[in-house]
Formats: C-alpha cells, structure tokens, sequence
C-alpha cells in the first residue's frame, strides 16, 4: 500500500514546475502501479501547446476555468470543475487557463517524475527519476 499526502510533495522533491504550471507527482513509474497521478495547478493567463506523442492523458479538472483547444479540428472545449478531457489520440492542443486551475492527472505509460515539456510539448520516455 502506498500512502502519500499531498501537502508532503514538495519536502518529498516531488513538485516539478515550468512556466505556467506547477506538478505534485504523487504516484511515479517507480511506484510500479502502471500508471503515474499527479496534481497540477495551471497559472492564470497561461497558454500550453502541448503534444503528449509518448503518453495517454487523462486530466480531471477540480477547480478553476479554461478551455482546451484540439489543434487538428479547431474545435475548443470549455474546461471547469467537474470536466474531464482525455488526450486518447495523442491529441496535440493548447490549454489556456483563464483563472488558476487545479487539476488531478493520470499518465500511461507512466512518468518518471521530472519531466517537463520539449519543444514539441511533449514528456520524453525515458527521464530522471525522482528518488
């Protein structure tokens, strides 16, 4: 059984941040759960092109309000609390944040836990590990 407090992430080294975002990793590859669950807080007024080409996402929104953009159809999303969107496709998009939101993310395969973004918007394969 693992049991992690998130309020813990950040004395754990468990906090990764880049412009516009800030991610508590509580649950990593080297958990062996299969699948990595972090809490990421979006910074007001940020704009994320992003393009998960190595991972699946699944990203719950707890609090907060902005809208998601798929880049191959145009069409956006509204996203508040309560809304769930799933990058199943490898989905390149852009996420604005019109107010800080908060949201619980699910990754496959899972991270290792300090990645950040590439400059195609993407988490390489293989990263650092947080130990």
């Amino acid at each position: 059984m693992i049991v992690r407090k998130l309020s813990d992430a950040q004395a754990q080294g468990r906090c990764v941040s880049a412009p516009g975002w800030e991610s508590s990793r509580l649950l990593l590859k080297q958990d062996g759960a299969g699948f990595s669950f972090h809490i990421t807080r979006i910074f007001k007024g940020a704009e994320l092109p992003m393009h998960y080409q190595n991972h699946i996402e699944s990203v719950y929104c707890i609090s907060g309000r902005g809208e998601i953009v798929d880049l191959a159809t145009g069409q956006t999303h509204p996203i508040a609390a309560g809304t769930i969107y799933i990058l199943d496709q490898h989905d390149k998009h852009i996420l604005r944040a019109f107010e800080e939101m908060e949201m619980a993310c699910v990754f496959n395969p899972p991270l290792h836990g300090k990645e950040v973004h590439n400059a195609e918007g993407a988490y390489e394969l293989e990263a650092e590990a947080i130990t």
